[in-house]
């Protein structure tokens, strides 16, 4: 069994330092990785992200962590990467990693992901440039965590995201803003390569639990969404 620590749109700032320090620090007893799908900081800042690392330095797990969309407002994100990294994260954009865990190889494929709608309700990249513009990231993104998940050489395969890849887990948000919360493409992806369980953040007025067309299971991390520090997932069991 693989034990999942797992959360989301934490939005450090300055206020925020030492908040989940002892939280985390507790994930250890819990949890043989720890995943932060998106929006560390509030605004993008790298010294908000500085706070946020301070968090999970040195914390006895793996973190692996993807940006979100307040992480890139402010132009900083080769900073809060940088930040993390140097608290010992692991930052995904269109990569992978892979650690070992009870003797089994936990892949983990990350992206931020981008908006675009879902099946009936989307967006085409078809008229303006800004449109096309607009369709054309979302597709670029789902290609890229394809290429990644197909490249994993692992007995589990985790997709770590901010956008959502189904609707279902944004039930509760108004509909209107649907397509600035995911895409249905991003799903498509993970169905095409394969996943065994799907992480993402960004819907704070969304539901936890959903699943892709093909059955894969995606949770909503979001912190205002769990309601508490993290979750605890589980990959080979049903106990969590």
């Amino acid at each position: 069994m693989i034990r999942i620590a797992a959360v989301a749109d934490v939005h450090f700032g300055p206020d925020s330092r030492g908040t989940l320090r002892e939280h985390f620090q507790a994930a250890t007893d819990h949890a043989d990785v720890l995943l932060v799908a998106g929006d560390l900081t509030r605004h993008g800042l790298a010294d908000e992200a500085a706070v946020f690392a301070e968090e999970v330095a040195g914390i006895d797990v793996p973190v692996v962590v993807v940006l979100g969309n307040h992480d890139y407002h402010s132009d900083q994100e080769r900073d809060i990467r940088t930040a993390m990294e140097g608290a010992g994260a692991t930052v995904l954009e269109g990569e992978a990693t892979t650690i070992e865990v009870n003797g089994d190889r936990v892949g983990i494929a990350g992206t931020k992901g981008f908006g675009g709608g879902f099946v009936g309700a989307c967006a085409s990249d078809f008229g303006e440039p800004e449109m096309k513009g607009f369709v054309q990231t979302t597709k670029a993104y789902a290609a890229r965590l394809t290429e990644v998940l197909k490249s994993l050489d692992a007995d589990w395969r985790v997709a770590l995201l901010h956008y959502s890849p189904v609707e279902e887990t944004l039930a509760g948000e108004r509909l209107e803003i649907y397509p600035f919360l995911g895409s249905y493409l991003l799903a498509e992806a993970i169905d095409s390569a394969g996943a065994d369980l799907v992480f993402h953040g960004h819907a704070h007025g969304g539901r936890e639990k959903g699943a892709t067309a093909a059955g894969v299971p995606v949770r909503n991390v979001a912190q205002p969404v769990i309601r508490r520090p993290y979750g605890i997932y589980c990959l080979g069991s049903d106990d969590c």
